[in-house]
């Protein structure tokens, strides 16, 4: 395992200092003060001075030292708060490493974006950024999150929408026709399964609608509105419990709402939220892709922000499929998908590729428990071995990247993923700058979790705090 600069403590410390001049110290404190929103406005000479006295590796380290909680801060302002996503971490993580290690105009890159929270971060803070996932919900999510259009424009859409599709529904049976004809066999039984037939035909109806949508921003803002209210943080206009939390189940005692006020009240607050996204100019890229092979060249980014899949990971898929298959795909080909994330618990062929020790130790562990168990985790860390050599490979020299990255027990192991992690960076070629831990705030990150639970799966046993990786590109490289 690398070796950290100092042990963790209560003050989340992952480094610590020797005695230094006077000076230094004092511009370790303003990069605390200005990376974490307790000096808004610094004076470009401040900045200028951080930036030529500290080293990136010194920056980087002074961050990770700060107070990484947040705990009862705003995270819903500007667009962050237009769709649920399980386990999205707080805004202000990214933010801090964004504003303390880049400077505007710099490339930020989150190649597992999620939700898009680093890239809307770098947005907001002048950084050119881009976003990649494997997940098409991800990718509809962070192109309408980071896509200004003019609350007017949006308002005048949503109520010829809304009139449109109510319309549309008074024909009962050319609704009922329409969702004859758009879905194939194994997807109408998904539907059949989880939404009421009148939930069906009002979901239709807003379909239909939309596709009629011919600007594109628009029309992907609706589409991230439509999904919303399907997965949502409670209620919603399905029988499924949980799904905000990945963990869908049939509750038949379950009155789903109507669809059409739901998506009224929804686009209200989207509407609001998105009129909040000021990017100045600022645009972002936002692609479908695999953080284990990135299209794009090499040593072309300045910052990696990014938070992996869980080992033994929440399953994505199993909720976004609610929304995704009134957005046109099929349940096979989400369900196919799946079984290629990170994470994901279908192996298919057996790798034996070699890991460095510390995991490999704790595979070999796995295995004399659950020989299963452990193919799943190797796989984890081979996959995580290729994203890491592939962040190297775009990372500009002396450029750092932060992987935020929580725990897992596995048939009662703890398998220690942020050493484990730090270990395969650090063989690719990282210098481990420092390791904290972050205490989650659970009700924020939408973890499927119960605080003092003894019941329930090891991922509700699991997930009391997370860890934050801090690794540089060196110069020497």
């Amino acid at each position: 395992m690398p070796t950290l600069k100092s042990g963790q403590n209560s003050k989340n410390r992952a480094y610590s200092y020797p005695a230094g001049e006077t000076g230094v110290g004092i511009l370790r404190e303003q990069l605390r003060l200005f990376a974490f929103n307790r000096l808004p406005s610094p004076s470009p000479e401040m900045l200028t001075r951080v930036r030529q006295v500290l080293s990136k590796q010194e920056r980087l380290a002074t961050l990770l030292g700060g107070e990484l909680n947040f705990h009862g801060q705003d995270s819903g302002y500007a667009s962050h708060d237009l769709h649920a996503f399980a386990a999205k971490f707080p805004p202000q993580l990214p933010r801090v490493f964004i504003r303390g290690l880049t400077n505007p105009g710099d490339i930020v890159l989150d190649p597992m974006m999620g939700s898009g929270t680093t890239v809307v971060e770098a947005l907001l803070e002048g950084r050119k950024a881009i976003g990649l996932d494997i997940d098409p919900l991800a990718v509809r999510l962070t192109k309408a999150k980071t896509t200004p259009v003019p609350p007017a424009r949006l308002e005048s859409a949503g109520t010829k929408l809304i009139h449109q599709a109510k319309e549309l529904l008074a024909d009962r049976k050319g609704v009922e026709k329409s969702i004859a004809k758009s879905f194939d066999e194994s997807t109408k039984a998904f539907i059949d399964y989880w939404f009421l037939p009148v939930t069906q035909r009002e979901l239709m109806a807003l379909v239909l609608a939309v596709r009629e949508i011919a600007d594109g921003p628009i029309r992907q803002f609706l589409e991230l509105t439509f999904s919303s209210i399907i997965v949502t943080k409670s209620g919603g206009v399905s029988q499924a419990r949980d799904l905000a939390h990945t963990r869908p189940h049939l509750d038949k005692t379950k009155v789903p709402k109507n669809a059409l006020n739901q998506f009224v009240l929804k686009l209200r607050k989207n509407i609001d939220g998105i009129s909040k996204l000021k990017v100045n100019g600022t645009r972002t890229t936002v692609v479908r892709g695999d953080a284990r092979a990135m299209p794009l060249p090499d040593e072309s980014v300045d910052l990696i922000v990014t938070s992996p899949p869980y080992a033994n990971a929440i399953d994505y898929m199993r909720a976004h499929k609610f929304s995704l298959v009134w957005l046109g795909e099929p349940v096979k080909d989400l369900s196919g998908l799946r079984a290629t994330y990170i994470g994901s618990e279908r192996v298919g062929q057996k790798v034996y590729d070699a890991l460095p020790k510390g995991p490999e130790t704790v595979v070999s562990e796995l295995a004399e428990r659950d020989r299963s168990k452990a193919a799943v985790l190797r796989k984890y860390f081979l996959d995580m071995k290729s994203v890491f050599a592939e962040m190297y490979r775009v990372l500009h020299r002396d450029s750092p990247a932060i992987a935020v990255v929580g725990t897992s027990v596995m048939r009662g192991l703890n398998v220690q993923t942020h050493r484990c992690l730090a270990d395969i960076a650090a063989g690719i070629g990282f210098d481990v700058v420092g390791v904290a831990r972050r205490i989650l705030d659970r009700n924020k990150r939408m973890m499927p979790a119960r605080f003092g639970s003894k019941k329930g799966s090891t991922i509700e046993q699991r997930m009391y705090d997370e860890y934050v990786i801090g690794l540089l590109k060196s110069e020497r490289t």
